[in-house]
């Protein structure tokens, strides 16, 4: 029987000694989300010598689960999360499984569940090469908001990594940003800033990378992400003042362009079915849109 605990920060090394041996790309599979919007998700995991399980409840309350993350018998680690649901009121689930994990469910359970893609949990990807270098005419708007930026402003980029002063100033930011931004309708605004804030406060722990533009001696914007596999950065926070023309153009280029060069692709996660960051993710023409379903029994 799988004992199942929230997650807290302690718990990375054990965590990530698991979630370093995949290769799904996918941004739910990150000690730093699974952290820091636990408590929004009441996230839970549970271990054993060969698999990690994540527990979490969705946006209506119903309790789900991530695919099992480890290496043997895939067929055994998914009966062990369907026993431990039997305790809920909910039929069993599995939500956030990419293709690439349907087609190994599919391997070790043949014809065992229906699988519905879930678009707003879909993460966007792209090449880095992309994301610096703004190639093309589908891009072009994006050059230009960047030009204009750098023609109207005295700006310079500066690293987080490694500057905990900045980091502490990014806070700050962050609360101006909120205090702007405090009448926007989207509920999951305040998990955004607890979840910022965590990542901020642990910065260096959850060894995390990042970003800020300075206009003027003031931060115009900050970005923050991560290594999430050997070939993918992710991006998990991007804050602007949209007073500042470009700000949002600028930061993006210039965090992948200083601290994700190194990689081959860079996630940036979903959007969460919210209509003016769909169109923003879509009009960077993603490499990559990683479909996401949900798993139920058939019946």
């Amino acid at each position: 029987m799988l004992t199942f605990k929230s997650i807290e920060l302690e718990d990375k090394d054990i965590i990530n000694s698991y979630l370093c041996k995949q290769n799904y790309r996918a941004s739910d599979l990150c000690f730093t989300n699974l952290y820091s919007w636990g408590k929004k998700f009441d996230t839970q995991y549970a271990t054993t010598s060969d698999w990690l399980f994540i527990r979490f409840k969705d946006n209506n309350g119903r309790n789900a689960y991530l695919k099992p993350v480890g290496t043997s018998d895939l067929e055994d680690a998914i009966g062990q999360i369907f026993e431990d649901n039997k305790q809920f009121d909910t039929d069993f689930r599995m939500r956030g499984l990419t293709q690439e994990m349907i087609t190994e469910i599919e391997e070790a359970m043949p014809d065992t569940f229906s699988f519905k893609l879930n678009r707003s949990v879909s993460d966007y990807i792209y090449t880095t090469e992309k994301l610096i270098h703004l190639k093309g005419k589908k891009l072009q708007s994006k050059r230009n908001h960047i030009n204009r930026f750098k023609r109207e402003n005295e700006w310079k980029y500066h690293t987080l990594t490694g500057n905990p002063m900045l980091v502490r100033e990014c806070k700050e930011m962050l609360d101006k940003w909120m205090e702007v931004n405090k009448e926007d309708k989207d509920p999951s605004l305040v998990y955004d800033d607890f979840a910022t804030t965590l990542m901020l406060k642990n910065f260096e722990y959850l060894g995390l990378k990042g970003g800020l533009i300075c206009v003027d001696n003031e931060i115009a914007a900050f970005s923050i992400g991560e290594p999430l596999t050997k070939d993918t950065f992710i991006v998990h926070v991007e804050k602007a003042f949209t007073t500042i023309h470009g700000a949002y153009n600028i930061i993006n280029q210039q965090l992948v362009e200083n601290e994700a060069s190194d990689f081959t692709y860079v996630n940036r996660e979903e959007d969460m079915g919210i209509e003016n960051l769909r169109n923003a993710k879509l009009s960077y023409q993603p490499d990559i849109l990683l479909e996401k379903f949900n798993a139920r029994l058939k019946s």
